[in-house]
C-alpha cells in the first residue's frame, strides 16, 4: 500500500493550556516488530492527555510524547512476526501515545478488530476505557455479579462505561456527579444518583444498603475523597484509585477505619502497564466484553466530536467538565 511520507499530528509545544496544542508535519511512522501501523480515523480524548498537556502526568523515560492514548481506523502496514492482522483491517487499539495523528504505530496485541455495526467514532472510544475499567473494577476490583459498586465522576467516560458494564453483568451500582442533568443519565444507565454537591455521598450508601456499604469503588479524586470512600466501603471492600482531582496526598488517613474494615486501597495507571500486561486485558475484553459491544448493549457514549486540528477546544471542554460521555477527535485523511 502506497503511504505518504508525511503526516498531520498534534504536538504539546510546551506545558500549559489547551493552547500548547498545535498541529505539526511529521514523517509516517513504520511498523517495528510486532506493530501494526494505523491510518486513523478518529482518536479518544481521555484525562491522561489533558494532565500531560499540562505537565502534570508522570511520563517515564522512553514513552511517546504525543498524546493520543486510543484510535480507531484501518491497518496499512503489519511489521514482522504479526500474524493476526492484515493491510485492510478495520481496528480500535489501545496506543502507548501518539494517537494525536494521521498514523500511529501500536502493538499488536493491543488492537482488537472493530465489533460488528460500530462506527469509527464509537470504535475510538474503546480503547483507554474499557481496558481502564475491565483492569480495575474487574480484576483489581473484583467486581462481580450481586455485588454493589460506587463509580465517582458516573458521567464521564470512564463512568458511563463503568456504569454500563456494571449493568450488563448484574452489579448493583451508585455513582456520583454535580447536576441534575447528570444524575438523569446516571439513572438512565440503571444506576443510584448522588449529587455530591447537595449529597454525604458515604451518607446516602449507608443509608441505601442498611450500613453494609459497597464491595468496590472506582475513584477518580483521590485523597479528598480518601476517608469518606473507606467509611462508604463494606467489610472486606476494594478501593481503587484512578486519579486525583481532589489532590494526589491524603491528609489524616483513618488507617483504623481501613484496619477494621480489612480493605483493600489500590490504584493503577494503565500506560505503565506492560506490553504483556496490556495484551491479557485486551484478550479479556475481546472475550466477555466484546460479544456484548458485538450485539450492540454498552456501546459507548459520545458527548463532542472534534476535527484533529481542534485538540485544543477539545481538551477545553474536558477541563470545563461539561461532558458526558466520551470526547473524540475525527482524523480527515
Amino acid at each position: 500500500m502506497s503511504l505518504p511520507q508525511t503526516m498531520t499530528q498534534i504536538e504539546i509545544d510546551e506545558p500549559g493550556a489547551p493552547e500548547v496544542l498545535q498541529p505539526r508535519q511529521v514523517p509516517v511512522p513504520t511498523a517495528g516488530a510486532g506493530e501494526v501501523l494505523i491510518r486513523v480515523h478518529a482518536a479518544g480524548v481521555n484525562r491522561p492527555d489533558v494532565l500531560q498537556r499540562a505537565g502534570k502526568y508522570p511520563m517515564k523515560p522512553g514513552m511517546n510524547p504525543i498524546p493520543g492514548l486510543e484510535v480507531a481506523g484501518e491497518v496499512v502496514a503489519v511489521g514482522a512476526g504479526v500474524s493476526e492482522f492484515v493491510i485492510g483491517d478495520k481496528v480500535c487499539a489501545l496506543t502507548n501515545g501518539g494517537g494525536y495523528a494521521q498514523y500511529c504505530a501500536v502493538p499488536a496485541s493491543q488492537t482488537l478488530p472493530i465489533p460488528a455495526g460500530m462506527n469509527w467514532v464509537q470504535a475510538a472510544a474503546i480503547p483507554e476505557t474499557f481496558f481502564t475499567v475491565w483492569a480495575n473494577l474487574f480484576e483489581m476490583g473484583g467486581a462481580r455479579k450481586g455485588q454493589r459498586a460506587l463509580i465517582h465522576g458516573g458521567t464521564s467516560g470512564i463512568g458511563t462505561t463503568a456504569l454500563m458494564l456494571c449493568r450488563e453483568f448484574g452489579i448493583e451500582a451508585f455513582a456520583t456527579a454535580g447536576s441534575a442533568e447528570k444524575c438523569a443519565v446516571i439513572g438512565e444507565l440503571g444506576a443510584e444518583a448522588i449529587n455530591y454537591r447537595e449529597q454525604d455521598f458515604a451518607q446516602v450508601i449507608a443509608d441505601k444498603t442498611a450500613g453494609r456499604g459497597v464491595d468496590v469503588i472506582l475513584d477518580i479524586m483521590g485523597g479528598s475523597y480518601l476517608n469518606s470512600n473507606v467509611t462508604a466501603l463494606a467489610l472486606e471492600g476494594r478501593l481503587v484509585m484512578l486519579g486525583f482531582l481532589g489532590g494526589a496526598v491524603a491528609n489524616e488517613i483513618d488507617l483504623l477505619a481501613i484496619m477494621a474494615k480489612r480493605a483493600i486501597v489500590t490504584g493503577s495507571l494503565l500506560r505503565s502497564r506492560t506490553r504483556e500486561e496490556k495484551a491479557a486485558i485486551a484478550q479479556q475484553l475481546r472475550e466477555h466484553v466484546w460479544p456484548v459491544l458485538a450485539a450492540g448493549r454498552c456501546l459507548p457514549m459520545i458527548d463532542q466530536v472534534y476535527p484533529l486540528t481542534d485538540a485544543s477546544l477539545a481538551h477545553a471542554r474536558m477541563e470545563a467538565g461539561d461532558h458526558i460521555g466520551k470526547i473524540v477527535l475525527s482524523v480527515v485523511q
